[in-house]
């Protein structure tokens, strides 16, 4: 089973979202969460439909052509590769220690990667916080990916806090 999001364009009028559901149920997938706000519509009138699923990967181009079969606007079909993830607050001098090095510690070990940071700048040379998401494929490697980020800081004076 692999994770994928996908989101679909659907008209504003009942029955439409069912259109996707059915061949997700069909094909033995399991909807983790559907997401959607009418405030939103897109340049063809149409309602943004965010979608997460678990499904065989072998069945995911199959899904893809069922659901257009049914006349339905598939904007992003993103398979999720990392399934855990970790946030973390950094505090140091996070930019002026080459912010590009650190996170790509991470992003090249393949099975984590930094998919969110914020950074707080409050002074030019003072130290700056921010809070970092670590994904990554299994906890193992979760774990693994954070004790290099651990090392990356210490070796740069940035303390790394972990959630409890």
């Amino acid at each position: 089973m692999i994770n994928l999001t996908m989101v679909v364009e659907l008209e504003d009028k009942p029955g439409q979202l069912i259109k996707v559901l059915e061949p997700i149920s069909k094909l033995g997938g399991n909807v983790v969460s559907v997401t959607h706000r009418r405030d939103e519509v897109t340049p063809l009138g149409r309602i943004p439909v965010r979608i997460a699923v678990q499904i065989d990967e072998s069945k995911m181009d199959r899904l893809l052509r069922e659901i257009e079969g049914r006349g339905i606007i598939v904007r992003s079909f993103n398979r999720v590769r990392h399934a855990v993830a970790t946030s973390l607050l950094l505090i140091g001098h996070i930019i002026h220690t080459d912010l590009r090095e650190t996170v790509d510690a991470i992003d090249k070990t393949g099975f984590a990667e930094v998919v969110e940071m914020r950074i707080v700048m409050p002074e030019l040379n003072k130290p700056s916080t921010a809070f970092i998401k670590v994904s990554a494929v299994n906890e193992e490697k979760l774990k693994e990916s954070v004790e290099i980020l651990k090392g990356v800081c210490k070796s740069k004076g940035i303390k790394v806090i972990e959630p409890l």
